[in-house]
């Protein structure tokens, strides 16, 4: 942020006397040329002057969390002057105790327009006990207008112990004595406070000033205090819009000011910080270093600011005592300075004493204030949008009959979930999440599939399934058994009863199907749950978003539909169960022509690999770039095309020439696998068939499960409940209701609106209005009303 000085140059201000300063300064609003005259009597400006800090302060008082509104903050350490730089300016005594004194922001503003002195005080609570920002500000009268100087000190502690104070009233401090001021404050009260103690001072003699008094930078405190204290002045420093004043004690290093390295911080090219140089007086005749260094930092040679340094020689404790006047103190101060080297050579006088001082920063304020006018407008503009979208957000309030309003909910309600449910609403999420679910059920399944390998040592080779992943056997479940011949063999034997030579028990076939199917349970188990989780968010989004309005009506339904849905949820697992049931006994199938389909593929494979086993075993060393134990899939069916291409056939394998003239033979559309039928019989195809059927029998089960799982599930829980619902809700209502007293009072306490929401519409609503109050004296201002 640019600050400039308009009007006068240095040396015109040089001669500006302590009654002039009091005087207005231009014409009727600074110039944007920082060089143009300032007209130092012009009536003109000290009314637009005036009018400037009366629309800050008002801007202010309305919200000084909303905006960042143009100030001047004074910082520095507990011992720099603070002070007494704040009672040079202002004209009244502040509280001066040993220890810390100011213990919360203090705003002073003076004005001149007056004919007589007074002072009045207020109170604005900006923050919560806490420190957090308060929902709702507010900002109070304190005391009466003190028309007495000699009393502002002890109403400022008031109004201080009063902040420090929250809980108690502000009155009950109206008439307490400096003793039981220190007495609370050593007992229950805050160590300090973001609200602010507000002092309007109306002073003929006083130049139109408005600046904010911060508590002294603290060290030796606990880390607690010391570091609220440091957060605090970083919150208003750290605003772009604030002119940063650091008092420096010239008694210590300049490398030693925390408020300099905190002002250094915030403002990094110094384009918004002013050095206060206090206590010249304490550089003895000796200190000739220490003066050199200083007087570089006051002529622009060291620590360079854009605005420079002002040097300050306020009153010690006996010129206090002596009760002098406003105007003798600052001829004192400057006879001083005229007398005293080296600054007595210092060519630019402007930049001694507090007149000079406070002329040149009440330039700056006006200047800076008239240029932020119009962001001001702008910001209010866009906060009062944002506040307007905020409140068309909220909910509206109810305005007809409560009994109407929960009925219409309600069944919007209902048929708001039978829409989701049949996939009818905007809404899909609970059909697109059930069908993701039900392809992983679907994969699960899929991956329990048999893995039989027709060899004698089975775990050697690669699994059949590679040249087939119709039944999504990528992931195969961890339980399934690698089988071979032998392994198959065992399980025969083991089933042999009372069949004739030659037959295969019928036994065996079941023990080997039942290895799959028992596999099921688990996978459907976690299907439901994660069904029922789904279910319960999307009753939990419908129950927000039809009643999220009304707290204890959204509550009171989620109770009255919970026993329905629990209800549901707890019989799908049987449900399921029974369907998975079916699949035990008996092992069964009218699909017969696919079944033997697949039995004669399934066959067909097996024979091949028996008769080309190298094809199928797991190499010891993969090919780069090969993952272990797996092969590219051929596609073995015969080309009509390689029939006449007699080029080709150099490149043949054995069973393409064979299927080429078998084509040629009238034998059409022939694979690789119907030719294992001319095979001999092997000693194991007895154990073939077993696998063949087997694995046929689980590709149609497979088929049948994963469609009659999920529509079990949607049958029995989703459409079951949604037509459960529309009718048990409203019955289950109107019993609650009349159980609980008159049904009309307890339609009303349904919707009865939520106190957050209530609260958030009330908070906004203050907000809107203190906004549209500050765009209307925006307005004004720059229309001159």
């Amino acid at each position: 942020m640019n600050f400039s000085f308009p009007g006068k140059n240095r040396d015109a201000r040089q001669s500006t006397t302590t009654s002039a300063t009091s005087s207005a300064t231009e014409t009727s609003s600074p110039p944007d040329d920082p060089w143009e005259p300032l007209d130092l009597s012009s009536s003109e400006y000290a009314r637009r002057r005036r009018e400037m800090m009366q629309l800050i302060n008002d801007l202010r008082s309305l919200g000084q969390t909303l905006m960042d509104l143009p100030s001047i903050v004074v910082i520095g350490g507990q011992s720099a002057g603070k002070s007494s730089l704040v009672e040079a300016v202002s004209g009244v005594n502040v509280p001066r105790d040993s220890g810390t004194c100011t213990r919360c922001p203090m705003e002073c503003t003076m004005s001149s327009s007056a004919t007589t002195w007074s002072c009045r005080i207020k109170l604005r609570f900006d923050y919560d006990s806490s420190g957090h920002s308060s929902q709702q500000q507010k900002e109070i009268s304190f005391g009466p207008t003190i028309t007495d100087k000699n009393e502002v000190d002890i109403w400022l502690r008031r109004a201080q112990a009063a902040i420090l104070n929250p809980n108690d009233p502000p009155e009950s401090f109206h008439r307490k004595s400096i003793q039981e001021l220190r007495n609370l404050t050593a007992t229950n009260s805050l160590k300090f406070s973001r609200n602010v103690v507000s002092i309007f001072i109306e002073d003929p003699s006083a130049t139109d000033l408005s600046f904010v008094d911060l508590p002294g930078l603290i060290q030796n405190e606990d880390e607690e205090v010391v570091e609220l204290v440091r957060q605090l002045t970083e919150g208003y420093i750290s605003r772009q819009n604030t002119i940063i004043l650091t008092t420096i004690p010239m008694s210590d290093d300049m490398q030693n000011q925390l408020s300099v390295k905190m002002a250094k911080l915030a403002d990094p090219e110094g384009e918004r910080t002013i050095g206060i140089l206090t206590k010249p007086d304490t550089l003895g005749d000796g200190a000739v270093n220490s003066k050199q260094l200083w007087l570089d930092v006051i002529e622009g040679r060291q620590h360079t600011l854009k605005h420079g340094y002002y040097c300050v020689r306020l009153p010690d404790d006996a010129q206090r005592a002596q009760h002098l006047s406003r105007a003798a103190l600052p001829r004192i101060a400057a006879d001083w300075f005229d007398a005293t080297p080296p600054w007595s050579g210092v060519a630019d006088r402007g930049r001694f004493g507090i007149p000079a001082f406070v002329t040149d920063i009440s330039v700056l304020l006006v200047h800076h204030i008239n240029r932020l006018i119009p962001q001001l407008k702008q910001d209010v503009e866009r906060l009062l949008d944002s506040c307007l979208e905020e409140i068309g957000a909220l909910p509206s309030p109810v305005e007809v009959d409560p009994q109407i309003e929960v009925l219409r909910r309600v069944n919007a309600f209902c048929y708001a979930f039978k829409d989701v449910v049949s996939g009818a609403n905007s809404d899909k999420s609970l059909a697109q999440r059930n069908r993701a679910l039900y392809t992983i059920f679907a994969r699960e399944i899929g991956g329990t599939s048999p893995d039989f390998r027709p060899f004698e040592n089975p775990k050697q080779y690669m699994s059949i399934d590679e040249l087939d992943s119709e039944e999504h056997t990528e992931v195969r479940n961890d339980k399934v058994q690698i089988m071979g011949v032998y392994e198959v063999r065992k399980t025969i034997a083991e089933s042999i009863a009372w069949e004739l030579p030659g037959n295969i028990p019928y036994e065996a076939k079941t023990r080997l199907i039942n290895q799959f199917t028992d596999l099921w349970f688990a996978p459907a188990e976690k299907c439901v749950a994660s069904i029922n989780d789904v279910l319960d968010d999307v009753i939990r989004q419908l129950t927000k978003t039809h009643f999220g309005q009304f707290r204890v009506l959204q509550n009171t339904i989620s109770d009255l539909i919970r026993p329905d849905i629990e209800e549901y949820k707890s019989k799908v697992p049987l449900i399921v169960k029974e369907t998975l049931n079916l699949e035990l006994v008996p092992i069964y199938s009218q699909n017969v022509k696919d079944f033997q389909d697949l039995r004669e593929k399934w066959l067909n494979k097996y024979r091949r690999a028996r008769k080309n086993p190298g094809d199928y075993r797991i190499p010891e060393s993969p090919p780069e770039g090969a993952s272990k134990g797996s092969r590219p899939k051929k596609n073995l069916k015969l080309d009509h095309s390689c029939v006449s291409m007699g080029a080709s056939e150099a490149y043949e394998t054995p069973e393409i020439q064979a299927l080429r003239y078998l084509a040629q033979a009238g034998y059409k559309d022939l694979t690789v696998e119907d030719l294992a039928r001319l095979y001999p019989r092997d000693q194991f195809e007895d154990e073939l068939v077993v696998m063949a059927d087997v694995r046929a029998y689980f590709t149609i089960a497979y088929k049948r499960i994963i469609d009659h799982v999920p529509l079990k599930i949607h049958q029995s829980l989703h459409l079951a409940l949604a037509v459960k619902l529309s009718v048990s809700l409203l019955q289950r209502l109107i019993v609650d209701s009349t159980s609980t007293g008159n049904f009309a009072d307890r339609m009303k306490e349904l919707v009865s609106e939520d106190p957050a929401i209530g609260a958030k519409r009330v908070q906004l609503e203050t907000k809107r209005t203190r906004l549209q109050e500050m765009r209307r004296k925006l307005v004004n201002f720059a229309a001159g009303v």
